[in-house]
């Protein structure tokens, strides 16, 4: 393991610590300030009430929404607040049903600018299903909000949270700085579409750990600026796997840096793991990157390096991806392929991806045939047995 790994391991152990207790004199029941159990009183302002009373308080504050069924619009908790505040969910926090009720926020449930709090429990149903027809009828829609959203957060413990339906993705970090995950369930149709499960971008020292993510794209998406990222024992499926990328959306991005993904299970996902970037120009790069002990059950692309990413294919741009692809090990890569092509490693014309490791890797094709793989591009090294056979130049 590297240093970094380390560092970042230590860093969830220690955040678990952040939860302290707090007197009764403390706790902020929503329902002191008029939130109703009921799922259809609006209880948004009873919800920012009892935040900004925990949040002037000298001491340690919780937030709590006991048990019950309380209806939230779109809602910004901002801090910092002066002391240790927790977020305690008993019950079940719903969206409106009508998906217009958000307009162009982009937001349902946003942490903005706090730092030293934890977010523990509940349930939040974003209850999406109309947005999802509409996207789907391709009727003039709303653009859709994020479920729950920590922007520019330091020193945070998400814990036991479950996140339905959402209209977008389910949980995104953004400039984020130590944040420990753990526990979580993100849910949504398999056939939802671009409900994101658990995203990262421009964030440091982030850890997931013991959760399960069932939804309609990206299980976990790693995005430009994403560095010191620790993944493990995650349940992935349905969805399209963990993603790094998309890249290359602009000419001037950041890289991604130090990520470790280990000790979990895909099944019947789109891809296994996944490095994407559009064909265009672009400073960006994805260095020091860890696949390993991972299981694949019918997957359809358990390894995949893309670096002509266009999902539509059309208006696909024509140029080489700039994204430089380096150090990236997969280590104890086991399974079952959905797809002949088990392995897919298509990198850019024009910027090789040079010291790919492959290590112990034995995928198999589910329809008995042997399974096969496809490089373009990429250098690197062989060590133990390597299923399919590889296709790396030295």
């Amino acid at each position: 393991m590297t240093k970094s790994n380390i560092a970042s391991a230590l860093l969830f152990t220690l955040l678990t610590f952040i939860d302290v207790s707090t007197s009764s004199s403390n706790v902020f029941n929503v329902v002191s300030f008029g939130a109703k159990p009921d799922g259809v009183t609006d209880s948004t302002a009873a919800f920012l009430k009892a935040w900004q009373a925990a949040c002037v308080s000298a001491a340690s504050a919780t937030v709590m929404v006991p048990a019950g069924t309380f209806l939230v619009k779109g809602i910004t908790f901002t801090g910092p607040c002066k002391s240790r505040l927790k977020f305690q969910v008993a019950g079940t926090v719903v969206a409106p049903a009508d998906y217009w009720a958000f307009g162009n926020s982009g937001y349902w449930i946003l942490f903005n600018r706090v730092s030293k709090m934890s977010l523990v429990g509940g349930t939040f149903d974003a209850r999406a299903s109309g947005f999802w027809a509409c996207r789907k009828s391709g009727q003039n829609c709303p653009p859709g909000v994020r479920s729950i959203t920590f922007n520019g957060a330091n020193d945070v413990v998400i814990s036991g949270v479950k996140s339905m339906n959402s209209q977008m993705s389910h949980m995104t970090l953004k400039g984020c700085t130590n944040v420990a995950v753990r526990n979580i369930k993100l849910v949504a149709p398999g056939n939802s579409p671009n409900t994101d499960g658990f995203g990262v971008q421009s964030s440091t020292g982030i850890t997931l750990t013991g959760s399960t993510v069932q939804t309609g794209d990206d299980c976990v998406s790693i995005g430009p600026g994403t560095r010191n990222f620790l993944i493990s024992k995650l349940n992935c499926g349905p969805g399209h796997g963990v993603s790094i990328g998309s890249l290359a959306k602009t000419l001037n991005e950041d890289g991604v840096e130090n990520v470790t993904l280990s000790n979990s299970v895909f099944t019947g996902t789109q891809n296994g793991v996944r490095i994407k970037s559009w064909a265009r120009a672009s400073t960006g790069f994805v260095n020091k990157v860890f696949f390993q002990n991972l299981i694949m059950k019918n997957v359809q692309n358990p390894i995949i390096i893309d670096q002509n990413y266009c999902p539509t294919h059309q208006g696909c741009p024509t140029e080489h991806s700039g994204v430089k692809i380096s150090q990236v090990t997969y280590r104890n890569i086991q399974g079952t392929s959905a797809t002949q092509q088990a392995m897919n490693l298509a990198c850019s014309k024009t910027n090789p991806c040079t010291g790919i490791t492959l290590q112990d890797i034995k995928l198999t094709y589910n329809k008995g045939t042997p399974a096969t793989s496809y490089c373009f591009n990429a250098r690197g090294t062989n060590l133990g047995v390597i299923q399919p056979t590889s296709c790396l130049n030295r």
